[in-house]
Formats: C-alpha cells, sequence, structure tokens
C-alpha cells in the first residue's frame, strides 16, 4: 500500500539548522566608556532602515516562502536569519554598555528618533529578485557599519562590528552561490 502525500503539509524540517557565520569568535563584548553618541550609531545598525531587525525580518520571511518549494535554500536563509539574530543580541549589549536604549527606535544624528517599521523591507515575490534583495541588503549593511567604524573611537566596539562585516560577507558569498544554482 502506498503512502499518500499531503499536499497541505510542508517536508522541510529545519531540525539542526545552526546560524550560519564565519568559523571565527566573536571578540568580548565591552566597551571603553559610555557614550550616547556611539550608543546611537549602533541603534540605527540594531532598528534602523538597514539594520539587523530588517535583515532578521526578511530573511524569515523569505525563508518561510521558499520553506515548501526550496527546503534547502529556506534551511540556509534561515541559518543567516539565525546568524543576524546573534548580531541583534551583540549589538543590544553594546548599545545598553555605551548607555543606550533599547526599544527598536534608531537614534539618527539628525536628531529624529524612528520607530523600526516592516517599510524597510523589500519583499519580492520571484526568487531571483528575493536573493538580489538580501545580497544589496548585506552590501547596505557592510557599507553602514564600515562608516559607524570610522565614526568610533573604541576599539572594543569596532572589534565587534569587524566581526560582523566578516558574517556579512560571508552571507553575500552563499547568497551568490544560491543565485547560480536557480
Amino acid at each position: 500500500m502506498q503512502e499518500r502525500v499531503n499536499p497541505f503539509v510542508s517536508n522541510c524540517s529545519f531540525s539542526g539548522v545552526k546560524p550560519i557565520m564565519a568559523d571565527l569568535p566573536y571578540p568580548p563584548v565591552q566597551v571603553k566608556e559610555r557614550n550616547l553618541m556611539y550608543a546611537n550609531m549602533l541603534s540605527v545598525d540594531y532598528c534602523g532602515a538597514v539594520s539587523e531587525l530588517s535583515a532578521i525580518t526578511q530573511y524569515i520571511n523569505n525563508e518561510n516562502r521558499l520553506s515548501c518549494n526550496h527546503c534547502p535554500m529556506a534551511k540556509t536563509l534561515l541559518g543567516i536569519g539565525m546568524a543576524e539574530m546573534m548580531h541583534l543580541q551583540k549589538l543590544g549589549e553594546l548599545i545598553f554598555l555605551l548607555g543606550g536604549t533599547i526599544d527598536f527606535t534608531a537614534k539618527y544624528r539628525n536628531g529624529r528618533p524612528k520607530m523600526w517599521t516592516p517599510e524597510y523591507l523589500s519583499i519580492p515575490e520571484n526568487t531571483a529578485h528575493m536573493l538580489m534583495a538580501d545580497i544589496e541588503a548585506e552590501k547596505d549593511a557592510i557599507r553602514q557599519y564600515e562608516a559607524h567604524i570610522n565614526g568610533i573611537s573604541d576599539e572594543y566596539v569596532t572589534a565587534v562590528l569587524k566581526r560582523i562585516i566578516m558574517d556579512e560577507e560571508y552571507h553575500i558569498m552563499l547568497l551568490q552561490y544560491l543565485m547560480k544554482e536557480l
């Protein structure tokens, strides 16, 4: 007797999926001293338009939409999203240590705080466009981290940001590989 397959059940198991990141340790999360200006800069990385919160949300959304038809790709996106969650956590710790607040509000230099919104996300339907949007978001994050590294003179904070950039570069490489597999 042949087993019947329910077309309304996902056969994609996410058991064992781990964060996908560079195989290097993170530096300790510490700061030289409290610095609200640095905390505010990091709040943009935490929950601004180009941020870890945006990346997590975009990757999880893409993973959900791909899980029934492209399970291996969905697992990769979930693993990348999990790494972005670790970045968010490390940024949150740094913001707190620097004397800032963690409230999903990016504090921009123009003095106008802006609450995170899903309007920041790029959610194309086409898989290739989805991966391209993820690649562009990673590139934008790297540029933003590099600008913040140039504006922060706390070697502990910049060490964490440089390590996060390594993960973002690795994510770009994986996403480009997935593009070639389409």
